[in-house]
């Protein structure tokens, strides 16, 4: 096409040549300044780039005052409310518009994390952390937040089904119970297949189960594997083992290719300690951590560290090696064993679940070696019911079923008909299997190849407990009757034992009042979601073998990098519109998986960037042909910066075939490149471009709600420093003077002068420097506030309703840049610019200074979405919300209002939140605490990088982080007072890998 816009890495590579390193960029088109880049920043907002008329007539006026009018009283006229029934006897725990709170946990990979639940009228409708669970801390993540989208999902498998057809559950006892009679002898040919479980009292039935059948097997396998580190505890202990970490007591923390702040069952509670000691306080001693990350792809771990070591995942073994050999074979590796000499007994090594074995051995001897265990590390029994190598396990099955010794197959859970490694043919040996059983939430692909199919209970609408990641038991009970007429796992278990009519809640109960429960202590238990001095014990005189040496892999052609989705997880949650809408954290692509490669990697294959084909607002990419161990797949390319050269990271998990209306279709399915000796990759694969010109669009949000690059620069958007800068200048961040402090000091004003001493003033701080970018706010406002998802199309053309945004900043060389994330609200400004513009002051200023959106007065103009200088207003272009849905109507806030089409939106400071906590002070005669009022996105937040409250309030948490040297506030030179600011982000860079005169001031 004529119009077609491309940016070729060559011309990219010398126009960034010349650029300072100290620059701030958030992708490569704008560190190029290319003119692709340049062009759709003008046409973000069109109406912004053309010039404005000289003049309005008042015919004009009047036609467009008219119009406003009119849809004003049309705006007003809303869907008509949901029918409610009233009680006839009204529970004495109900009281209509105030919720209830339940502690309950969810599972993921078989490990719990503990929950808090919001019930409106026994309707559960948020989902948080419960502040009583060693793992969670009260904070949650996106898969958490986005469950309750998952309970009512309509696309839940809602019958029993026979070979497809509608059946009963006592059609499925009647079939199963010949099955079961005729394997009485000795349970020869009985098979169980499961996902990691660490519930006690499942344990229990499964252990009765295989009592009563003797011949009876029972495999385990889940497709994110943790066998590297269950099999390196085991060499490294004589027995599978659980590591714990305590990163309050590290000062030095050395990542082996592990996601451990954003992955993993631990991961919340791990941010919030690791995060926890790099706080810097003015007064306060500031002995912050020193993160160093080896790894291939960029991570959310990475991403903050002080120094990164980029190399291939087959290096990373070499890297340990020469780490246990005490060989500082470049300067990274120098440095750091110099850093971990001088911290004995407080440092740290922890190896990524994409690992070998002998890369996790090799980090349990190095944490010996340096005395971190019993200190940093603590090393239990395992958490699960019955360890095993769950790879192993599956291919036994495999063999079973191929030879025929398979008569009947019950699987509980999992999907392995699209997770299991290719090789294994999965699908092929289930077929032989005379009787096959699957038992999930949705009728997906592994179900289509059963006989029978029963439906699954959600954990919020069953019994249950599970160990969480210390060992700790939480007690996991229901807030609703299951809505789609599921069966629990427990019931499952109870129809194989036979004559065990047992509910969820009996056979919980029944397991721990044998196992010393009280009725007391259960409803202590119940209440608290955890049982108390639950903990496994570490082990004593816990000392590793020496490990052997991690085997050299030789590296031919392009290495592949297979991670799970950072949103999908294995692809349980592609049915999930919230999570495939939730931009991954290193690409910030919604709705797709792609091929991540590096710059270098890039022009190798022949890769072109970017190609907009001149639409500007559309990011787009072509294909890839990539032929690994005999496999052949195309997938859209995408470059990174700060990625491996000479490897790919491809992410598992999208690409459904069945799940659901969402999850189908959506995203290309790579599980084919998984092999059983090679789960997570390796070398030998060829990548080139695809000699079909096709395009494919890409729903990328980088580039969204971009600010001008030159504003980020010399305006200080975002602000980063050293440890070392702060302590010689604690006020390195703070902008020069911009004029009075006041604007328009003895000028007329456009706005009306407000007085907030006698009231709430109510203010955010955001400290980026303990910020991962995880994304866990963003879900949290999503669920709080009602937002709509808009489907990748919308998305494309810039259109996302999410009301908190995590901007992404790179600084220094592409191949290995610094990354900085600074979540984006609304800036809640003093003197917004916002306000006089709107026609019918549909935006307009409260009395605590929130700038208040009133939804049935907006006509849409968007006048104060390009009047503000943040970006951070949406607007509903099309009627995004689902009314029709009847699943979905009892899960949304009855607190906020649903928004419809042609109506502008954005962050409230989560208003409804601040009036509740406002009526019950007001109805005790007293102020609104400090902490009383809790956003979601701060309840959620496992750093606690946000930070809420009443500034007016000298003594708040607000008000001590806003005196702080190092707050600022973006943008502060227009005056417009934002209430929201920013810490500058500081590292603590080691000053033999980066000398401290390089790093010394304020930068932006």
């Amino acid at each position: 096409m004529s119009d077609q816009k491309t940016l070729n890495f060559t011309e990219f590579r010398a126009r960034v040549g010349d650029l300072r390193g100290k620059e701030f960029w958030r992708s490569l088109e704008e560190l190029s300044r290319s003119d692709v880049f340049d062009e759709f920043f003008e046409q973000e907002f069109p109406q912004q780039a053309l010039p404005l008329k000289k003049g309005v007539d008042r015919r004009d006026f009047m036609k467009l005052m008219g119009a406003s009018v009119a849809m004003a009283g049309l705006a007003a006229c809303r869907q008509p409310a949901e029918a409610i029934i009233p009680y006839v006897r009204q529970p004495e725990s109900i009281i209509p518009g105030r919720p209830l709170y339940f502690a309950s946990a969810m599972t993921l990979g078989g490990v719990a994390t503990g929950v808090l639940v919001e019930s409106h009228m026994n309707r559960p409708t948020k989902i948080e952390g419960n502040p009583e669970h060693p793992s969670s801390l009260g904070a949650s993540n996106s898969f958490m937040q986005a469950s309750i989208l998952g309970l009512y999902d309509p696309d839940r498998s809602q019958v029993v089904r026979r070979l497809g057809d509608t059946a009963t559950w006592s059609d499925f006892i009647g079939a199963i119970q010949p099955v079961l009679n005729a394997a009485k002898t000795n349970g020869a040919g009985l098979r169980l297949l499961t996902q990691t479980i660490t519930s006690p009292s499942l344990g229990a039935q499964i252990q009765q189960l295989l009592a009563m059948f003797p011949g009876m097997k029972w495999h385990q396998w889940e497709a994110v594997s943790y066998d590297g580190a269950r099999e390196g505890g085991r060499m490294a202990f004589g027995s599978y083992v659980n590591t714990v970490y305590d990163f309050t007591k590290a000062n030095v923390v050395v990542s082996l290719g592990s996601n451990f702040l954003d992955e993993g069952p631990a991961h919340l509670r791990y941010a919030r300690d690791f995060m926890g000691r790099r706080r810097v306080r003015a007064g306060e001693a500031n002995r912050m951590n020193r993160l160093y990350a080896i790894e291939a792809g960029m991570t959310s771990t990475g991403s903050v560290a002080e120094h990164r070591l980029v190399v291939k995942p087959s290096q990373i073994g070499e890297m340990a090696n020469a780490l246990l050999n005490g060989q500082g074979s470049n300067p990274f590796l120098a440095a750091l064993l110099k850093d971990l000499e001088a911290n004995r007994g407080a440092s740290a090594f922890i190896a990524g679940d994409e690992q070998p074995a002998a890369v996790h051995a090799i980090a349990h001897a190095l944490n010996a070696r340096y005395g971190n265990i019993g200190t940093t590390v603590t090393i239990t029994d395992s958490l699960e019911v019955a360890p095993t190598n769950q790879l192993a396990s599956l291919q036994e099955l495999v063999r079973d079923m191929n030879a025929g010794a398979v008569n009947a197959l019950v699987i509980l859970g999992g999907n392995p008909v699209f997770d299991a490694p290719v090789d294994l043919q999965f699908v092929k040996a289930l077929d032989k299997v005379p009787f096959r059983v699957h038992h999930s939430l949705h009728y997906d692909e592994t179900s289509l190849h059963c006989h029978w199919h029963i439906p699954d209970t959600h954990y919020l609408e069953t019994w249950g407990d599970a160990r969480g990641h210390d060992g700790t038991v939480s007690i996991i009970q229901p807030l609703i009757a299951p809505l789609y007429n599921g069966r629990a796992t427990s019931e499952v278990l109870g129809a194989l034992i036979g004559g065990l009519d047992q509910t969820p809640y009996e056979a919980v109960r029944a397991y721990w009042f044998a196992h010393g429960a009280t009725e007391e202590s259960w409803r202590r238990w119940v209440h608290d979601g955890v049982i108390p001095n639950s903990a496994l014990p570490a082990r004593a005189g816990a000392v590793p073998n020496a490990p052997s040496p991690a085997p050299a892999i030789a590296s031919s052609g392009i290495e592949i990098e297979l991670r799970h989705d950072p949103t999908l997880y294995d692809g349980r949650f592609a049915n999930n519109a919230w999570l495939q809408e939730l931009p991954k954290p290193q690409t910030k692509i919604t709705w797709d998986n792609v091929m991540i490669v590096g710059p270098k990697t890039s022009e190798k294959i022949g890769y072109d960037a970017d190609d907009r084909d001149g639409n500007v607002n559309e990011r787009r990419t072509r294909f890839a042909d990539v032929q690994y161990r005999g496999v052949k797949m195309r997938l859209p390319v995408w470059v990174v910066p700060g990625h491996c050269e000479d490897v790919a990271t491809i992410y598992f998990g999208p690409g459904r075939e069945r799940g659901g209306k969402v999850a189908e279709g959506t995203g290309f399915n790579t599980y084919p490149l998984r092999f059983s000796d090679a789960l997570h990759g390796g070398p030998g694969a060829q990548i080139a471009m695809s000699a079909a010109s096709e395009i494919y669009p890409i729903a990328c949000t980088q580039e969204h709600q971009s600010i001008d690059p030159k504003v980020v620069g010399e305006r200080g958007i975002i602000r980063a420093g050293t440890l070392a800068a702060y302590l010689k200048n604690p006020r390195f961040a703070q902008a020069e003077e911009h004029g009075s402090d006041v604007a328009g000091e003895g000028n007329e004003s456009f706005y009306k002068p407000y007085d907030y001493s006698d009231k709430h003033a109510w203010a955010m701080v955001i400290d980026p420097s303990v910020c991962t970018g995880c994304n866990g706010c963003v879900a949290a406002c999503q669920a709080e506030n009602n937002i709509s998802v808009v489907g990748k199309e919308q998305v494309v053309h810039e259109r996302e309703m999410h009301w908190l945004r995590i901007d992404r900043y790179y600084r220094g060389d592409v191949e290995n840049p610094d990354v900085f994330h600074q979540p984006v609200p609304c800036m809640q400004c003093e003197l917004a610019p916002c306000e006089p513009v709107c026609p019918v002051e549909a935006t307009s200023h409260s009395e605590d200074g929130l700038n208040d959106m009133t939804y049935n007065r907006c006509v849409g103009t968007r006048y104060c979405s390009n009047n503000c200088p943040y970006k951070v207003r949406r607007f509903n272009f099309f009627h995004y919300a689902d009314y029709d849905t009847p699943s979905f109507k009892p899960m949304r806030n009855p607190d906020v209002t649903i928004r419809t089409r042609g109506v502008m939106e954005k962050c409230t400071y989560c208003v409804q939140r601040i009036n509740a906590a406002k009526i019950d002070a007001e109805r005790e005669g007293r102020r609104v605490r400090d902490g009383e009022v809790v956003t979601a996105c701060q309840q959620a937040c496992p750093t606690q990088a946000i930070v809420f409250g009443d500034m007016n309030d000298k003594t708040s948490a607000v008000a001590r982080l806003k005196a702080q040297p190092q707050n600022y506030a973006m943008l502060e030179e227009l005056q417009t007072r934002p209430r929201t600011t920013y810490l500058a982000t500081i590292r603590n860079p080691n000053p033999e890998l980066k000398p401290e005169s390089a790093d010394t001031g304020r930068e932006g």
